[in-house]
C-alpha cells in the first residue's frame, strides 16, 4: 500500500512509522501496521501537519493507541491484544501524554468507536457501522437489502464488498 507523503514530511513520516513498525512487529501484526501507516500518512498530509510539533515517539504511541482504540485492542478477547499502558511503556511516553495525543488524533480525524475508515480490514464484515446506509432518509442495514441495492452501494464505494456474494468470515 503506497501513499503520497509530502516531501517536506517524508523524514518525519519515516521516523514515526519506523517506531510504529517496531511496535507492530513486537506486539501487533501487519494489518495494524498498514492501518497505522495510513493514519500517520493522513496526519502528514494535513496542512499544516500536526506532526511538525512534538516528538516522534509521542506521535507513534498516539497513532498506535488511536487505531487500537477504534479496533478494541485492549479487549483481552481480541487477538492481538494489548493494554494501553504497554503501548505507552514501549515508546517511553507518559500515559497521560499518549492518551491526550491519541484523543487529539481521534478528534482531528473524526475517529469514533467503530469508525469504518479506521477499522481493520479483517473486522469490517463484523462492524455494523460499515453496513448502515441512509436511503431516502431511512437508516438501512444494507446486508438485509436486495442484492441489486448492495451492488449499487458497492459500485458507489459505500460498502467494501457485496454481502450477498461473500461467505461470512470465520474469524
Amino acid at each position: 500500500m503506497s501513499q503520497r507523503i509530502p516531501q517536506a514530511m517524508a523524514v518525519k513520516f519515516a521516523a514515526v512509522t519506523a517506531l510504529t513498525d517496531a511496535f507492530c512487529e513486537h506486539a501487533l501484526n501487519d494489518e495494524y501496521r498498514q492501518l497505522i501507516h495510513r493514519l500517520v500518512g493522513t496526519l502528514a498530509r494535513k496542512r499544516p501537519s500536526p506532526l511538525l510539533s512534538g516528538t516522534e515517539k509521542v506521535w507513534a504511541a498516539a497513532a498506535v493507541h488511536a487505531v487500537g482504540r477504534i479496533n478494541f485492542l485492549d479487549d483481552p478477547a481480541q487477538t492481538p491484544h494489548c493494554r494501553p499502558s504497554a503501548i505507552f511503556q514501549f515508546f517511553g511516553v507518559a500515559e497521560s501524554t499518549g492518551q491526550n495525543k491519541s484523543r487529539e488524533i481521534r478528534e482531528m480525524l473524526k475517529m469514533g468507536t467503530l469508525s469504518p475508515d479506521w477499522t481493520l480490514p479483517s473486522r469490517l464484515a463484523r462492524n455494523p457501522l460499515v453496513w448502515m446506509l441512509n436511503i431516502d432518509g431511512v437508516l438501512v442495514d444494507i446486508r438485509h437489502a436486495p442484492v441489486e441495492l448492495q451492488r449499487l452501494a458497492f459500485l458507489k464505494g459505500l460498502i467494501p464488498f457485496i454481502p450477498a456474494e461473500q461467505m461470512e468470515p470465520t474469524a
